[in-house]
């Protein structure tokens, strides 16, 4: 059997290693994702009604459908998957974050289906979702191509691919590494890499090529007066996020 070809890149995953014991600290390294994670929920949500014909004011309006959330990290958005009613399966290179989502879901109540595992591998078992989360992941990626080739054989015909990542320009290099990991001390210094940030046209052009046709962009915009996100059909300049369909 030929090997499945790996996209992890091991640097990266090191560096999410030494703070898995932080995810759920609102306070700690990942203080930014817990502060853009209700942005991307309304996001995430909107896509999947919009896509799966749901109705969000129902209690658990994602019923039936699977969703894999890759890079999952601690689990910041796999729980509130699970708890709208998805089917939900967590996967990340890093393998200390598995022990640490899958105390925190049981400490919660909540049943996912938490896995040390790469996109390829999953394809090449034949995993197949109605959903696939791809957030902050792709600029972290040794080979995005390859990568997002394998997200789309993991979405079922007809299904959503959500991917968001990190806009490549001065402002992005400003906000991303000067601000959020030497002046705010957000994230310890070299988490990000500004050469692996992706525009939002070569993110389009990489979709494409991967077999997924792109619906909708939208940039996520930081107000630092309010210190809150908001979603913004225009500004996609820093942080971005993207919605792809896998043809039927």
């Amino acid at each position: 059997m030929q090997a499945t070809q790996s996209t992890i890149d091991p640097a990266e995953v090191a560096k999410f290693e030494a703070m898995a014991a932080e995810w759920w600290d609102p306070n700690g390294k990942f203080r930014p994702l817990h502060m853009l994670n209700p942005c991307r929920l309304d996001y995430i949500t909107a896509q999947i009604a919009a896509e799966f014909d749901r109705d969000l004011s129902q209690p658990r309006p994602f019923e039936g459908l699977r969703l894999l959330d890759i890079g999952c990290g601690g689990g910041l958005l796999s729980e509130p998957m699970a708890r709208l009613g998805a089917t939900v399966v967590g996967a990340d290179a890093a393998p200390r974050n598995i022990p640490v989502a899958r105390l925190h879901a049981e400490q919660s109540g909540l049943v996912i289906d938490y896995r040390h595992t790469s996109a390829e591998d999953m394809a090449a078992a034949g995993e197949r979702f109605d959903v696939v989360l791809n957030m902050e992941v792709v600029e972290h990626v040794a080979d995005p191509l390859t990568y997002l080739r394998a997200c789309h054989d993991l979405l079922k015909p007809g299904g959503l691919h959500i991917c968001s990542t990190i806009n490549r320009n001065p402002k992005s290099f400003a906000m991303a590494i000067v601000g959020a990991e030497y002046v705010m001390r957000w994230l310890p210094r070299g988490t990000h890499d500004w050469s692996k940030f992706i525009t939002p046209d070569e993110l389009y052009d990489l979709l494409r090529k991967a077999g997924l046709d792109p619906v909708d962009r939208k940039g996520f915009v930081f107000n630092p007066i309010t210190w809150q996100w908001r979603l913004s059909a225009r500004d996609l300049s820093v942080n971005y996020v993207t919605a792809s369909l896998r043809a039927g």
